[in-house]
């Protein structure tokens, strides 16, 4: 393997810039559990209103922040509505039935292309012995869709199917970041359509470690209690906030640069018929049904050449730009992964 690594597998991967480093050191702390933690309930506050609720939760990680909001909505025996592919239902280990009670049902996965009228017919009420619906929950920007972006438009569309149905509406944002800088829409405008939603600081951010959940104040006291029987009430935890903050000062806008390095990437995949969707953010999806090579393949020969990519499937890889990806490094990744790919 190469001396330098080129790591395109995920934005979870970046390490603390020195700003954060030095933030992290210097934070003011006090013990999270007893609500004493002064840098914790900064970034709490800070985040709640940058998304217009009352109140936010930090919590250890995202799949964590999202399946407290999901037990604020739907209790067990209940029944959340979501696509697919959605993160909820394929990367968090089953957590909303184990930890929650909550019955799932899902609408096919096309992505950040959602259909409102597909959702407000899959809605069942109370009664006939069925397992009524109690929340909707979608992803932005969405992770197996390629880093989508869910039009504001479609959005609000869903608020009104939830409020004509009377169910409560979640949005994983994990990457809502990336969505608000490629599209424009203030993050209030976002936090408004929504009764719930987890936000991530580990991702496109670069913070180490942490996520938060937004909504009432109400909500926010009920989740201190999930968070603590789940086993993520935190001491000393202003470390870890200190970083996100940090992160909100200084990360947001630049994601920018990282759409424009993904961009570059997905000019190089594209003439070999392997680009899966139009690139909007920092995702870069590959589709190699139609390639020689498979995903594992292809992932093992890019390894060997110091670049590393994910493996979502056996003919589906991705690629991902960051905080720690420069110029350079993309320009690297691009020549090898062209190179393989035209073998």
């Amino acid at each position: 393997m190469a001396d330098t690594i080129v790591d395109l597998r995920s934005d979870t991967v970046t390490r603390p810039t020195a700003g954060m480093r030095e933030a992290m050191a210097t934070a003011e702390v006090g013990d999270d559990v007893y609500g004493e933690d002064p840098t914790v309930n900064a970034l709490e506050a800070e985040v709640a209103a940058l998304f217009g609720h009352e109140a936010a939760l930090f919590a250890p990680s995202g799949s964590m922040a999202n399946q407290i909001a999901l037990q604020l909505l739907v209790a067990p025996g209940n029944e959340l509505l979501c696509d697919a592919d959605a993160h909820v239902v394929t990367y968090e280990i089953g957590a909303a039935a184990v930890y929650g009670g909550i019955s799932s049902r899902t609408w096919p996965a096309i992505g950040a292309d959602v259909d409102p009228e597909t959702v407000a017919q899959m809605i069942r009420p109370d009664g006939y012995f069925a397992v009524p619906t109690r929340a909707i929950a979608v992803e932005q920007t969405h992770n197996r869709g390629g880093g989508g972006v869910i039009p504001l438009a479609t959005l609000r569309e869903l608020r009104q199917v939830a409020d004509d149905a009377g169910v409560a509406l979640h949005c994983d944002g994990a990457r809502i970041w990336h969505a608000h800088v490629a599209d424009g829409v203030p993050l209030i405008e976002y936090g408004r359509l929504f009764d719930t939603l987890s936000v991530c600081l580990s991702k496109g951010l670069g913070a180490p470690v942490g996520s938060l959940v937004v909504g009432s104040a109400e909500k926010i006291g009920q989740a201190r209690l999930i968070r603590k029987r789940m086993g993520g009430g935190m001491r000393q935890a202003g470390i870890l906030a200190a970083a996100g903050r940090y992160a909100l000062a200084n990360h947001i806008d630049r994601l920018s640069e990282d759409h424009a390095r993904a961009a570059r990437l997905a000019e190089v995949v594209a003439p070999f018929g392997v680009l899966a969707t139009a690139v909007r953010t920092n995702l870069v999806p590959l589709d190699l049904t139609k390639h020689a090579l498979d995903a594992p393949a292809l992932a093992a020969a890019a390894r060997a050449e110091g670049v590393l990519i994910s493996v979502l499937g056996p003919r589906t890889a991705r690629l991902v730009t960051h905080l720690g990806l420069d110029d350079a490094g993309v320009t690297r990744a691009a020549a090898v992964l062209a190179r393989l790919l035209a073998a």
